[in-house]
């Protein structure tokens, strides 16, 4: 009964219509007696009224089909008494299935669909009951059971609406026609049942009514036709269907198949004047919403003087000059992949596929310009290290690999991405209308053309003495195939230049293109390019011969004697099948057959064998991790029994350059999980078996675990200053503190090998780490290293605190402290001299003999830490000299080479802290540095000096002998007993320059001097390193560092360059002798491993940010225009500075930028930029707003330098696409500053910054997130989303706003048809 009161009001209207009916009233005065009436306290109906709406159509069908009801209802419309879409969805499913029987109502329907379907959308959208109206539409018309979309948002609603109207009345003309039929349903895809009429009641055997209705009937199809022809016509519907289109997918392909068969058998639509069959199908397959297209009209007026062609400006500024600035990010990070002395846990190839997707999508360069501009970067690595200094790290052969191995890797990587994708696209269609539409071998054909203008850049590819041979052999292979000579099964290593013609001369080129052709990249037609070689050869050279040893009569099947497996260690492999033999005979063969190959493997082809490295790393760390054999049965580990194999393998890669190697194709996690485990089984054995090894040497348990243990220190940052592991800082994510991040690396390796979805550099890398074992491997699997481990750490934040009398420990710590002060128990001293007074340790109670190492590796090392402590004692109280104490620290680490971690680490510890007293180092107790002292110095001088800097003194007043703290003093001391070049310095030096950088000045020169004197030929490299403490000692220095960048890429930025690349201004020409030639990015690159400071270090570079924007703007006037304008509203009016020109200029300098703060910090530096740098600055008033200046053009500037700097940094962490390295830290930083942004916008946030400036900001921000990194968006919260483009839409900027929702996705897609109701109608 609580309806009755609602009843009698429609009861009532239907009185009044019934009256109005009868009488012929006007339809417009009924429609005011209506509304009057709804209106009125008796009836209270709020307007639009949804139930009217089912009151007057159920009125209407079918008692009261009369024309004067359809006049009424269409007055009803107008005036907004009933809201007209709903009027039309309660009207198609009675008047559709009817239209045979009541073809009069049929037209009258359409005919209200001309007049209220398009034009009174936008007035619907503000209606009070807009939530109401659309879910009874969805009620009406079953869309959420037909569409199966579970949505009751309203703008979803209304494109389902319009699609079901346009499908139904589709579905009517196929049916009128007899096509229905034919389609794959076989029947009217919506009810076709006539409601609330009799089928018969019309029936008539009068031939003219018959006629007549038939005419009918023909006009309402074709007026059906041309109404779908004006939906897929119209600005707004057409949009809207569009929408149907991309996240209705399965759906629209039905109707689209139902659109092509109307368009290709229709009699009605080859009648109708209004749209022809071709116009139908042509916009059945191009039905498209233009708004959303990537170049946007209303970012033209703004974007398009921010956009920079490929490889050319709008600046005007040389091609040369551009190709040079668009890649100064990827030539920065090259550089400092190969001069870090961190090891890279993360693979270089997919950090430089990260780097070359992003430069692409901001620079918008074409592949070919792409691939030219990776190639040319990657030249230039290899040579800056031509003529290079002389050094304990070998640098020249990690540049040629990440030339020739891991730039060749990244090509096939991208190649293999973008024909997956194609492939993709082609099968399921593209998801994404921004994205570049993708054409069939543009890529390869990329790589192709970038190949050939390569060799326009003859200064680039010079080749080092080194790969001469190699790049000669190149060359010769391409005219022996070109001349048609047939070489047949011939050793083609054995080629003498002399037997080729004198114009065959190889080059960088020729290696690069070999690489590309061993990879599939190229076939053999590249020998035909034009210049490729010169001339050709008419005949087999005599020199060419199958017997001799190497790959090719290896192959062939010649014995595996001495002799060739000499030639196989010195020359590389160029085809896996080759390595896949020889890894055949390790896993089979004998055990001095397996040693054989381990030193094959470990030789040229690892250091040369570019086409084929990583596979021979991948072989290494397989044979590290041998399977058990299948009838071993021992309680023992298995992998004693290969403790030779083993021992070999670790030795051969344990040199600088080839640990790089491993490095750089992103294997040190899974080598360390190897290695790892090698400690824990050796390491845990009593040395009481002795293996031969090669060379007639022989070794034991301790020899195979300190050379994996000192190997395994070296692939995370052990050797750094214990300062660095205080609690609560931010470590870069490029140098983990802990093995437990190796191990947590390795594991995000694991998984299916096949997996489609990976580029083949990351199945590799799943393939090796599956190779040992599929499950996940934590630090707790080694419970030995983990207990170490933990000691390590309790040394470095506390004391120690002495092992109990009696225990096994202190047992040791007594045996090791006479085997190292022999002379001192059996001198005239006391026995205990040693240890009573300095530690507490009681010495020997009866016997004089003095045991040897006999127990396991892991109980000595856990003994060290304590032996090391009381010998510092001793030391300290004059028990014992320093020269005895070195000694005896060196005869302990001589009985177990591991000994010397755990010296080093205790020693770093206690530095640190403080409490021991410094030693002169006079020459007499320690060794002295005044020999070169202060040429070193000067040395240093000239290098800072580069950077604007200058070199303290390195006396202190009063004292003109230098001193240093004790356990650093017996730190350098004790690695000067070791010989120049030792692999055991490869620990101990970078642990020493680590430690003696975060010393007091002058330690570092002081220790540097030191070593100098031992190895005088590594003296410029001494001086370049202890350089950095200057910088890093002193916070200003950082930031004098960080403007000297600045400037210098203003003044590239400023002039053209050469071809040579403008890359030599800002990185100089590698490190060179004499140090000329530096620049402070150079210097940079040395020191940003070492700054902590992150924080302020990211808030100096928006600093220098907006000065450079500054100068850009003012750049290029004469000085008294400058200072005018300085003081002139609006300096764009001027016309004197080019906006074009200086967006271009500021684009760069923000790339520079972002390369400073990701190279400094990594993510967590980026986090801060993003959190609290940028919302600080916006929040903030700056100098020029307060003076009062208007939109002028610096204020453009900052805000688009601010949002390149901001993307471009987000873009090298994270990645543009979907293979995102860190997608979680991605949604969770972005999230939170588009948040900020749509506070902002929202007017909750009280911006500091100039309007002209914000307003810069976000259009340039979102329009390259759009543009370059649409996936950023699809993460985004789609309530911001909504948010920003309402912010947008006030800002008259509709366009941007339109896309911005439209790019969200299927949850956008009912916000975008509502804005593009908003906007379009």
């Amino acid at each position: 009964m609580a309806d009755s009161p609602q009843r009698s009001v429609w009861d009532s209207v239907i009185v009044l219509t019934r009256e109005a009916q009868e009488k012929g009233s006007d339809p417009l005065l009924w429609a005011m007696q209506l509304s009057s009436y709804l209106n009125s306290a008796e009836a209270s109906v709020s307007l639009p009224s949804v139930e009217l709406s089912d009151v007057l159509v159920s009125y209407i069908c079918w008692d009261n089909n009369v024309p004067i009801m359809w006049k009424f209802l269409d007055k009803a419309l107008v005036l907004n008494i009933v809201p007209p879409m709903l009027v039309l969805a309660l009207l198609s499913i009675r008047v559709i299935p009817s239209r045979h029987f009541q073809p009069a109502a049929y037209r009258l329907f359409m005919e209200l669909l001309k007049r209220h379907a398009f034009m009174s959308l936008k007035s619907q959208l503000h209606a009070m009951n807009y939530q109401r109206v659309m879910q009874s539409i969805d009620t009406v018309l079953r869309l959420s059971q037909i569409f199966g979309l579970q949505t009751s948002e309203a703008g979803t609603i209304v494109v389902e609406f319009i699609f079901s109207i346009v499908w139904q009345l589709l579905d009517a003309s196929l049916d009128d026609e007899g096509l229905l039929e034919l389609t794959s349903e076989k029947k009217f895809r919506w009810e076709d049942t006539p409601q609330d009429m009799e089928v018969g009641a019309h029936d008539s055997n009068d031939e003219k009514q018959t006629e007549h209705l038939e005419r009918v009937q023909k006009f309402n199809t074709v007026m059906a036709i041309e109404l779908i022809g004006q939906f897929l016509k119209n600005k707004v519907t057409s949009k809207i269907l569009y929408l149907a289109r991309q996240y209705m997918s399965a759906h629209w392909e039905g109707f689209t198949q139902r659109l092509l068969l109307l368009g290709a058998n229709s009699s009605a639509l080859r009648n109708t004047k209004v749209i022809t069959p071709e116009e139908l199908l042509k916009l059945t397959s191009n039905i498209q919403m233009a708004s959303l297209d990537c170049k946007l009209k209303s970012r033209r007026k703004f974007h398009d003087t921010l956009t920079m062609g490929p490889l050319a400006s709008s600046a005007s500024l040389c091609n040369e000059a551009c190709r040079s600035a668009l890649w100064l990010p990827l030539d920065f990070f090259l550089e400092d992949a190969v001069e870090t002395t961190d090891l890279i846990t993360r693979s270089t190839i997919e950090s430089i596929t990260v780097l070359v997707k992003v430069s692409r999508a901001t620079n918008y360069t074409t592949w070919h310009d792409t691939f030219l501009g990776l190639w040319i970067a990657a030249l230039r690595v290899v040579q800056r290290d031509r003529d290079p200094i002389e050094a304990p790290r070998p640098r020249l052969d990690p540049r040629l690999c990440l030339l020739l191995s891991i730039t060749t890797l990244v090509v096939a990587d991208l190649i293999e991405e973008d024909e997956s994708a194609l492939r993709d696209e082609t099968q399921y269609g593209s998801s994404n209308q921004w994205k570049e539409k993708r054409v069939p071998g543009k890529c390869r054909h990329g790589l192709v053309s970038s190949l050939q203008m390569l060799g326009d850049f003859q200064g680039l590819l010079i080749p080092p003495q080194s790969t001469v041979y190699a790049a000669n052999q190149a060359a010769a292979k391409a005219m022996f195939f070109i001349s048609g000579v047939d070489v047949g099964n011939a050793n083609s290593e054995c080629v003498l230049m002399k037997d080729m013609p004198t114009n065959c001369s190889g080059n960088m080129r020729h290696l690069i293109v070999e690489a590309c052709i061993a990879r599939n990249l190229l076939d053999t037609s590249a020998y035909f390019w034009p210049g490729y070689v010169n001339g050709n050869i008419s005949e087999k050279p005599q020199g060419l011969s199958s017997k001799v040893p190497g790959w090719t009569s290896f192959m062939q099947g010649a014995s595996f004697t001495q002799v060739m497996i000499s030639a196989l260690v010195s020359s590389p492999a160029s085809r896996l099948e080759e390595l896949e033999k020889i890894f055949e005979i390790a896993v089979n063969g004998s055990n001095d057959e397996k040693i054989s190959v381990a030193m094959i493997l470990c030789g040229a082809s690892l250091i040369w064998g570019w086409n084929i490295q990583e596979h021979t790393a991948a072989f290494i760390i397989k044979l590290l991790s041998p399977p058990a054999p299948a009838d071993y049965s021992g309680s023992d580990s298995h992998l004693i029994g290969y403790a030779p194999l083993l021992n070999v393998l670790i030795v051969g890669i344990s040199s600088f350059d080839r640990l790089r190697i491993f490095s750089q194709h992103g294997l040190v996690p899974q080598l360390a999980c190897s290695l790892m485990t090698i400690c824990e089984v050796f390491g845990s054995c009593v040395p009481d078996v002795v293996w031969p090894a090669v060379k007639g040497k022989r070794i034991t348990a301790h020899d195979v675990f300190s050379n994996a243990f000192i190997l395994f220190l070296r692939m995370w940052r052990f050797n750094h200053p214990p300062i660095e592991h205080r609690a609560g800082d931010t470590y870069p994510v490029q140098s983990p503190l802990t093995p437990d991040y190796l191990l947590l690396i390795r594991n995000s390796h694991l998984g299916s090998p096949e997996n489609g979805h990976w580029v083949q550099s990351k199945r590799r890398l799943s393939a090796v780490a599956n190779s040992a074992t599929a499950d996940p491997i934590f630090l707790k699997s080694f419970p030995k290293l983990e207990v170490w481990f933990l000691q390590h750490r309790a040394c470095i934040v506390s004391t120690l605190s002495e092992p109990v009398q009696g225990t096994p420990v202190h047992q040791i710590v007594d045996n090791l402290l006479k085997i190292m002060f022999r002379n001192t128990y059996e001198g005239s001293q006391s026995r205990n001299s040693v240890t009573s007074e300095s530690s507490g340790f009681s010495g020997p109670k009866n016997d004089d003999t003095f045991p040897r190492l006999n127990d396991p590796a892991w109980n000595i090392l856990e003994a060290i830490p304590f032996v090391a402590e009381a010998s510092l004692k001793a030391c300290s109280h004059g028990k014992i000299s320093p020269r005895e104490l070195a000694t005896g620290l060196r005869i302990l680490c001589d009985c177990l080479p591991a000994s010397l971690a755990s010296i080093t680490s205790y020693l770093s510890a206690e530095v640190t802290r403080g409490v021991w007293k410094s030693v002169s180092m006079n020459g007499t107790d320690w060794p002295s540095p005044d020999a070169n002292l202060s040429n070193f110095v000067e040395g240093m001088k000239k290098i800072v000096a580069f950077a604007g800097l200058d070199v303290p003194s390195v006396t202190s007043a009063g004292s003109s002998t230098p001193t240093l703290p004790l356990p650093l003093a017996a730190l350098v001391t004790l690695t000067l007993t070791y010989k120049v070049g030792d692999h055991h310095l490869l620990l101990a030096g970078p642990a020493l320059e680590s430690l003696s950088s975060g010393c007091p000045w002058p330690c570092m020169p002081i220790v540097a001097s030191l070593w100098t004197q031992k190895a005088k030929r590594w003296h410029d490299f001494f001086v370049i390193r202890a350089s950095r403490t200057v910088i890093l000692q002193n916070p200003n220095c950082v930031v004098k560092l960080l403007e000297s960048c600045f400037t210098a890429i203003l003044v590239l930025n400023a002039s053209p360059v050469s071809s040579e690349g403008g890359v030599g201004v800002l990185l100089g020409h590698g490190i060179k002798p004499q140090f000329c030639g530096w620049s402070p990015w150079i210097i940079f690159l040395l020191v940003r491993q070492e700054i902590r400071e992150t924080i302020l270090i990211t808030e100096k570079i928006v600093s220098l940010l907006m000065d450079s924007v500054k100068t850009i703007a003012f750049s290029g006037l004469p000085r008294e225009r400058s200072e005018k304008l300085k003081t002139t509203k609006n300096t764009m009016r001027s016309g004197q500075v080019s906006l074009a020109a200086a967006l271009t200029r500021v684009k760069l300098v923000a790339s520079v930028g972002a390369s400073l703060s990701w190279l400094c910090g990594g993510i967590g530096l980026i986090q801060s930029l993003f959190r609290e740098v940028l919302p600080s600055w916006f929040v903030s008033a700056h100098s020029s707003e307060l003076e009062g200046r208007s939109e002028g053009m610096i204020e453009i500037l900052r805000g688009s330098a601010l949002a390149y700097l901001a993307f471009t940094c987000g873009a090298f962490v994270w990645g543009i696409d979907s293979t995102s390295m860190a997608p979680n830290w991605r949604r969770r930083i972005l999230g939170s500053h588009m948040e900020f942004i749509a506070r902002a916008l929202d007017g909750k946030i009280s911006l500091g910054c100039d309007r002209a400036t914000w307003h810069a900001y976000v259009l340039q921000f979102l329009s390259l997130m759009m543009n370059s990194a649409p996936t950023w968006l699809l993460e985004t919260d789609v309530d911001v989303l909504k948010r920003l483009s309402r912010g947008l839409m006030q800002w008259n900027e509709g366009e941007l706003a339109l896309a911005l929702l439209g790019i969200g996705g299927f949850a956008t897609m009912g916000a975008v048809a509502e804005l593009i109701i908003e906007k379009e109608s």
